[in-house]
């Protein structure tokens, strides 16, 4: 994997080559910081500081043409470095958030405690994997899956303060920790972040689907986007990675990096 942007400096440049003149590049195998190595892409990737206080940032895979799905799922549109850098921003975050929609089709089960990051999320106070909230208004989920009966960590199911009482108590009773975010059936995307930063999860990383995603947008609560540029044309159908309720005046994030591997280019945009 290489770097695209920020574009490298002279000084980094010149690092680039050894004493003989070979060509050594900062981003190969084996060189400190390589993008290639999984520290190297959670440095990258680093969250902000903590005392900046909560910081979403949603990670989606698109394709040339702008679908965010092929065949209703986002898996063919994934390359081998895309589930990598997947794997970090997960290893780097708190939370996971995530709708119903999206993890009854994608199939979501239980965040991995991976070993390569364990040092790491230690000295950073975190569990040994990431909490994942499920977003879900009607609660219409299997909680006998083991996202919800052999998580890690607890998961979450955020939902409104209206939700069926009797999905509430089968979520419960499966074992999860039921959230209320918002005063009707649904959670609130701004009570969301707010809720999740009280239990001290502040690194928070939105795995969409393109609905819930778009609410988060249009909230502006959304701070980063790691978006996934794939090299493929599916046309179709299929939704964009937002594709719910728009904004008025559209809001403009700025890049903080490009990374490239295979054709697959690794965007990252910051509010600005």
């Amino acid at each position: 994997m290489r770097r695209l942007y920020p574009v490298p400096s002279a000084d980094e440049t010149a690092a680039a080559f050894d004493s003989a003149g070979s060509a050594h590049p900062l981003d190969s195998p084996g060189s400190a910081g390589s993008l290639d190595s999984l520290d190297g892409l959670a440095d990258a990737y680093a969250y902000p500081d903590r005392a900046r206080g909560p910081w979403l940032r949603a990670n989606m895979v698109a394709s040339l043409d702008g679908a965010a799905r092929h065949e209703g799922r986002s898996q063919g549109l994934s390359s081998a470095a895309d589930l990598r850098v997947f794997g970090v921003l997960r290893a780097l975050a708190d939370v996971v958030v995530v709708g119903a929609e999206t993890v009854r089709q994608e199939g979501y089960r239980p965040a991995k405690a991976r070993e390569a990051f364990a040092d790491r999320r230690a000295a950073a106070g975190q569990p040994p994997a990431p909490v994942i909230a499920v977003l879900s208004a009607s609660l219409d989920l299997d909680f006998s899956l083991p996202l919800f009966t052999e998580p890690v960590t607890q998961t979450l199911v955020v939902t409104g303060a209206t939700a069926p009482a009797d999905r509430v108590a089968a979520a419960t009773k499966a074992g999860a920790r039921v959230v209320v975010a918002g005063d009707g059936a649904g959670a609130d995307p701004a009570r969301t972040v707010r809720a999740l930063a009280d239990l001290g999860l502040t690194r928070l990383l939105h795995e969409g689907g393109p609905k819930v995603l778009a609410q988060f947008a249009v909230a502006g609560v959304v701070d980063e986007l790691c978006l996934t540029i794939a090299p493929l044309i599916t046309a179709g159908d299929a939704s964009r990675i937002m594709n719910g309720p728009g904004i008025a005046v559209p809001k403009r994030f700025s890049p903080t990096s490009i990374l490239e591997e295979d054709g697959f280019l690794f965007t990252r945009y910051s509010r600005g």
